[in-house]
């Protein structure tokens, strides 16, 4: 029996028994239960876009503008879904997009979801902003795929830190994120004043980085604040939050303060440009991939510069309210690669069925964001497990139904 429909039997045969799902199926059903469980700080924090969130939204009304056209009598009684990335065949077209503070979800945070991902032979993106070091995620994940997120500090010695630590953890690709050289205007965490890296959250990154550690002495000196329980309690958290168990020692040290100023300051570059990609191209081999590319110049740009790959992304609306929508942006994009290199898409994906439109206007594989940190939230490693197995199912079951058994059978011609 197919992978999909043995999915399927598992959860029918369950319901059978009197178990029901613990991790709903259905997207919104999942985000619901994740609500009741996360902190208002955190819900807002995952679920938030940028100023009024039209962005975010469009990113779905435009994939439901989008209809597949199913065709008959195809024998699909054997599919294929697998897909090549950079000399590794995948699965399915299916890869976890970088999140960060995922702390916020669930203490174990990357950890959980590297096994999860691991598991199912899905490559997971390290996040840049990690609530885990690259090193202990890597280390739980055997020898299943993995990518880095990089944002592009402002000390290209930090930046080449970092990438030299992604190859050391057998990163097959890097992932330059253009799109937040500053944070968008994000309502729903500055109505709770809320930012989670001000509580050494989302930095593990750094604070597990000996170059970090070695700036962390230029930080600048500590402004005096009015004293309250809540800035109170913001030190205890970013004292928790720094590496090392002593909490007293770390207290009085000092360095989870240094850690947050220097991160604050450093962690992304306004001032970059296409001629810094060089640098990138001098200091790793592996390859490098842009995400944040909406706009064909930038994509023929890109294939210019002599990047490996592209991957379409508004950052899930977080960044620019009003943006044009991935999928919207995707069949331009194509049109200007022309298969030169591979275009992958995120930002709005929340099904099989997306995942099938993506597919069809040229996208080579899609990341998932939101859907895996909802999973994360309500099961743990397991939540993410399962949201992996539903979209991957959902996705394989629309391909037959639609009347393709390989992904080279899902074109243009099969939506209207």
């Amino acid at each position: 029996m197919a992978s999909e429909l043995l999915r399927q039997k598992e959860i029918y045969l369950n319901g059978f028994a009197g178990i029901s799902p613990s991790v709903p199926v259905s997207f919104c059903g999942l985000e619901r239960a994740a609500k009741k469980i996360l902190s208002p700080q955190a819900y807002a924090y995952i679920a938030g876009g940028a100023g009024n969130e039209s962005t975010l939204r469009a990113n779905r009304s435009d994939f439901e503008k989008i209809k597949i056209v199913p065709r008959m009598l195809r024998n699909v009684s054997v599919r294929d879904a697998s897909v090549e990335l950079f000399g590794q065949t995948l699965s399915s077209p299916i890869l976890l997009a970088p999140v960060g503070v995922l702390e916020l979800a669930q203490k174990e945070a990357d950890v959980a979801v590297g096994k999860a991902a691991a598991s199912l032979n899905v490559p997971y993106v390290f996040s840049n902003q990690a609530s885990r070091s690259m090193e202990e995620v890597s280390a739980s994940m055997g020898d299943s795929p993995r990518w880095f997120q990089l944002y592009w500090s402002k000390s290209n010695e930090l930046v080449r830190s970092f990438v030299q630590r992604a190859e050391n953890c057998k990163c097959s690709a890097i992932v330059v994120t253009l799109d937040t050289t500053m944070l968008g205007w994000r309502t729903r965490d500055l109505d709770l004043a809320y930012l989670p890296f001000l509580e050494g959250r989302g930095i593990a990154q750094y604070t597990s980085d000996p170059i970090f550690q070695k700036l962390m002495e230029e930080a600048e000196p500590q402004t005096k604040k009015k004293i309250s329980w809540q800035s109170i309690n913001g030190l205890i958290e970013m004292t928790k939050n720094y590496p090392g168990r002593n909490f007293f020692s770390k207290l009085k040290s000092g360095r989870q303060i240094k850690a947050v100023q220097k991160f604050i300051s450093i962690y992304s570059n306004p001032a970059l440009t296409w001629n810094d990609l060089n640098y990138l191209r001098d200091i790793t081999k592996l390859p490098v991939l842009l995400k944040g590319i909406l706009h064909p110049d930038d994509a023929r740009k890109a294939i210019e510069c002599g990047v490996n790959g592209i991957i379409v992304s508004n950052h899930g609306g977080r960044q620019v309210d009003g943006s044009i929508s991935t999928i919207e942006a995707l069949p331009s994009i194509v049109e200007v690669v022309q298969n030169k290199i591979p275009v992958l898409l995120d930002s709005g994906i929340r099904g099989g069925a997306d995942i099938f439109k993506a597919l069809a206007l040229g996208a080579k594989a899609v990341c998932i964001g939101r859907p895996y940190v909802y999973g994360l939230a309500v099961g743990g490693e397991q939540g993410v497990r399962e949201v992996l197995q539903n979209t991957i199912t959902d996705f394989e079951l629309t391909m037959g139904l639609a009347g393709c058994k390989s992904i080279s059978e899902i074109t243009r011609e099969s939506l209207h």
